[in-house]
């Protein structure tokens, strides 16, 4: 009797079916393939058909896969908490023309920078943009915007905002304007195609008007953020934000259409809506922007 455990316990061990050696060759090749080459959606499917084919060996499968999910995941957290302030930025460079209607009607030269550093616990995003235009010695059309937000993760979904932004469009009707703003953001949509952020939180503005006015007023903030994979080389991004305040609010979208030319280079078409909803007298409430640029990711 003794005898009959001690080999059934042997042979129970030899088939364990989460023991890695279990897997088939052709099957753990494959897995091997994908895994090398950092595929997280190949290894998916490798591992969702072979549970299928062979489900002796798929155990084992999951097993390894997921050992390689959490060796890949402590690498990364690593990597990003050893990271010195100026590595892990990444980001979009765009050169371009422009084309605007409202309170001026021109064309024009643009360029916007868009970067952006993940680290473990923090995500930081800063943007510069102009527009200019200039004629027969005459400037007609001049904006400029810059703004930085940091991020503070709570999880892997929510996190804490910080926002400042500096605008300056004499032409629209303002001098200077800045904005200041905190509170939540939520990564609503997440999937390999598709990511949407919301986020809102009160805020603070200082505008100084053509006209000679000062304004200083509590508002609003919200915010959303869309990007949508079409294909592997087209990309739509949507982004929108409002700020309500007693004395001007101003809603701005921008809709975006990229497609992958060589390398890090893409071509992209832009259509920009800004409102305000009390402008200056002599300003209209409604300018728009379309823009087509060439795009250097990083």
């Amino acid at each position: 009797m003794i005898a009959a455990l001690l080999l059934a316990a042997v042979v129970t061990d030899a088939i364990d079916a989460t023991d890695p050696m279990a897997i088939p060759p052709t099957i753990r090749s494959m897995l091997d393939a994908a895994m090398a080459s950092g595929d997280e959606n190949a290894v998916n499917t490798i591992v969702k058909y072979a549970r299928l084919a062979d489900p002796a060996s798929g155990d084992a499968s999951l097993k390894l896969a997921s050992e390689w999910r959490d060796a890949r995941a402590r690498e990364r957290d690593e990597r990003l908490r050893d990271a010195s302030a100026l590595e892990l930025w990444t980001g979009r460079i765009e050169a371009g023309g422009f084309a605007s209607t409202g309170n001026t009607q021109v064309t024009g030269i643009t360029g916007t920078a868009n970067l952006q550093r993940e680290s473990l616990n923090w995500r930081h995003k800063l943007r510069l943009q102009a527009d200019y235009q200039r004629n027969a010695g005459v400037t007609s059309r001049e904006h400029y915007l810059a703004a930085y937000e940091p991020n503070w993760k709570i999880d892997d979904r929510l996190y804490l905002y910080g926002s400042a932004q500096f605008e300056a469009d004499r032409f629209f009707g303002y001098f200077q304007r800045y904005s200041a703003s905190t509170g939540a953001g939520y990564n609503a949509l997440r999937s390999p195609t598709l990511t949407l952020d919301v986020e809102v939180g009160p805020a603070f503005r200082y505008t100084s008007f053509t006209d000679g006015r000062l304004q200083s007023s509590p508002a609003a903030r919200g915010s959303l953020d869309l990007n949508w994979k079409l294909s592997p080389g087209v990309t739509v991004k949507q982004n929108a934000s409002a700020y309500g305040e007693r004395f001007n609010s101003t809603i701005s979208s921008n809709t975006a259409l990229a497609a992958k030319l060589i390398g890090p280079l893409s071509a992209q078409i832009s259509y920009m809506v800004q409102y305000e909803s009390a402008p200056p007298e002599g300003r209209v409430s409604t300018d728009t922007t379309s823009r087509a640029s060439i795009v250097y990711s990083f």
